[in-house]
């Protein structure tokens, strides 16, 4: 038995993507089998400001380089999710409980032909643009109150009002 408590938080950074219409991107994982979709996110390195690793992994995921996009909001609040009890222990070679998450939003100011999903390592199979409303509908379970969280910090930018 693993023991949660013992385990830390893997680093990390999300990206919300927001098209001109106020529509955020997501993509479907390639290593999931669910109808679950996800924006960009991924571990910081050791050293690695967690900016540069936003804009490193919206670049790694969706193709979309530093140039095609403004930065518009970097809160400081992370957000923590943990993993559920079946993947404790198989996903990150079981070294992580969950991960603590920086977010960063950013909009694209370049078309939808930048966006190429079939990168170096992909990581999604699919991917559309989504009523950001609608995001912790299309998340895995386990990640719903941090999606929930982040259309609350993100109120302001995304055009929705702030309950």
């Amino acid at each position: 038995m693993i023991d949660r408590n013992a385990l830390p938080y893997r680093p990390c950074a999300g990206v919300v993507l927001l098209n001109r219409d106020g529509m955020v991107f997501v993509g479907q994982r390639l290593d999931s089998t669910l109808e679950a979709w996800q924006m960009p996110q991924g571990g910081i390195d050791p050293g690695e400001d967690p900016l540069e690793a936003a804009y490193r992994e919206l670049w790694e995921e969706t193709g979309v380089v530093r140039d095609a996009v403004e930065l518009v909001a970097a809160p400081d609040e992370e957000l923590e999710y943990d993993l559920p009890d079946d993947l404790l222990g198989k996903v990150w070679k079981g070294k992580w409980r969950g991960q603590r998450q920086r977010w960063f939003l950013f909009r694209l100011t370049a078309g939808d032909d930048a966006i190429d999903i079939q990168t170096a390592e992909p990581e999604f199979r699919a991917w559309r643009w989504l009523d950001p409303r609608d995001l912790p509908d299309v998340i895995v379970p386990f990640k719903r109150d941090l999606y929930a969280r982040l259309l609350e910090i993100f109120a302001e930018p995304l055009g929705l009002d702030a309950r």
